[in-house]
């Protein structure tokens, strides 16, 4: 997984009763959603995520739609100048004192040196802390990452490599265009449930723990790094296009904020000389948008949304009144697709593989709630007003769990089976 082309936020809100975008600009946003802003966080979060984006490829995959570009020559000095001075200036920005985890997505970072993994990394270590051990991710293409060439990486600090598997169709790419305009066939929506199904089997029979809809792990090596999205944690991204989320400290933000770098390299490099970063797009993300992330992310996994995670972000209004009522929530965990216990708010085995189709109703019963002035004595029978989509339809993978459905297209890579 990697931070590099999902803007929730805006999508999501589109969605909401009433329409509208973000709220941030020309969009009205919901008449019935609270007025007050940002609830400001109490003191700068000690930990961040790293992502890093290297932009360049060798050709253009017909699968791939990432923020990636084929030229005739790299000049990777300056690459590397540039990543290293964003780097330190998004670390000062955001005042993190140390970074948990980090990830080289692309592009193709393994057409990288060493050299410049390792500068980004010393960069890193020389601005906060980077734990000895700390996990090191880089995306790797078998043909462009010979033996010598992975040792250097593993010399300069990287610990573990992504060989990416595409699960799904983007849009935007010649392979989907190439499916949906009949060119190539597709398997039915059924037995690509199926085969997911029994992928899944397989998998858990042999040790593999299911911890995310499209990961796996055995022997306790999930990734680090994919949880500090899925767990809603801060991240910082860098270079080309990368998002991040993080509280800008350091230029006197209160507020998490959603960043977005400019996508274009020779753009990128040029704002990165004159200012330090390529920061084109920024959004401070009010609780509302906070909680729906929270939400649609934490699903994704095993684990789901924990009692401490949501109270973090929602002190005020608890996970069991928002999902505890009756409603579309109370209904599926009747039907045996989610759980809400002491633990939090999750998936079971089987709901996870519907989660497309749950999270939707999951997000509106969210807006409704939050949009009333106070939690009435007795909460009202039915779905909240909007919701309510009929059951639940099989998914492949139940990757598009918040994608095209609730707008969260591509907070997976694709390219992350552990």
């Amino acid at each position: 997984m990697a931070a590099r082309g999902w803007w929730p936020v805006a999508a999501i809100a589109a969605a909401r009763p009433g329409g509208g975008g973000p709220g941030r600009g020309s969009g009205s946003g919901p008449a019935s959603e609270p007025a007050p802003g940002p609830v400001p966080e109490p003191a700068a979060p000690a930990t961040a995520a790293l992502y890093v984006h290297w932009p360049y490829c060798r050709k253009r995959c017909s699968y791939c739609n990432f923020n990636k570009y084929v030229v005739p020559a790299v000049d990777e000095a300056a690459v590397r100048a540039c990543l290293v001075r964003e780097t330190r200036t998004l670390l000062r920005l955001s005042q993190v004192q140390s970074i948990t985890s980090v990830f080289f997505g692309g592009g193709t970072p393994s057409l990288a040196s060493p050299r410049t993994i390792a500068a980004v990394l010393e960069a890193v270590a020389g601005a906060a802390h980077l734990p000895d051990g700390a996990e090191v991710t880089l995306e790797a293409n078998p043909s462009s990452a010979g033996t010598p060439r992975l040792a250097g990486f593993r010399a300069a600090g990287v610990n573990r490599l992504s060989i990416g598997v595409q699960l799904t169709l983007e849009r935007g790419t010649v392979l989907a265009a190439q499916v949906w305009g009949g060119a190539l066939p597709t398997p039915p929506q059924d037995l690509l449930a199926d085969m997911y199904q029994a992928a899944c089997a397989t998998l858990v029979a042999t040790g593999f723990r299911h911890y995310e809809v499209s990961n796996f792990a055995r022997k306790g090596a999930l990734s680090t790094h994919n949880l500090s999205y899925w767990r809603a944690e801060q991240y910082i991204g860098v270079g080309p296009g990368a998002h991040g989320r993080f509280v800008p400290w350091g230029e006197g933000g209160h507020s998490r904020e959603a960043r977005v770098q400019t996508l274009e390299p020779d753009a990128w490099m040029r704002e990165v000389r004159s200012r330090g970063h390529g920061t084109r797009r920024r959004m401070v993300l009010s609780p509302l948008e906070q909680l729906e992330e929270v939400l649609a992310l934490g699903l994704r996994t095993d684990e789901g949304v924990t009692q401490e995670r949501w109270g973090r972000f929602s002190p005020h209004l608890s996970l069991e009144a928002v999902f505890g009522a009756p409603g579309e929530a109370k209904d599926l965990q009747q039907q045996g697709w989610l759980v809400l216990d002491g633990s939090g708010l999750r998936c079971t085995g089987e709901g996870l593989g519907l989660l497309d189709s749950l999270l939707p109703d999951l997000l509106c019963q969210l807006q409704h709630r939050w949009a009333l002035p106070a939690a009435p004595a007795h909460p009202a029978q039915g779905p909240a007003p909007g919701c309510g989509s009929g059951a639940p339809r099989r998914s492949p993978t139940g990757d598009r769990a918040g994608g095209e459905a609730a707008g969260l297209t591509g907070v997976v890579s694709g390219g992350s089976g552990e």
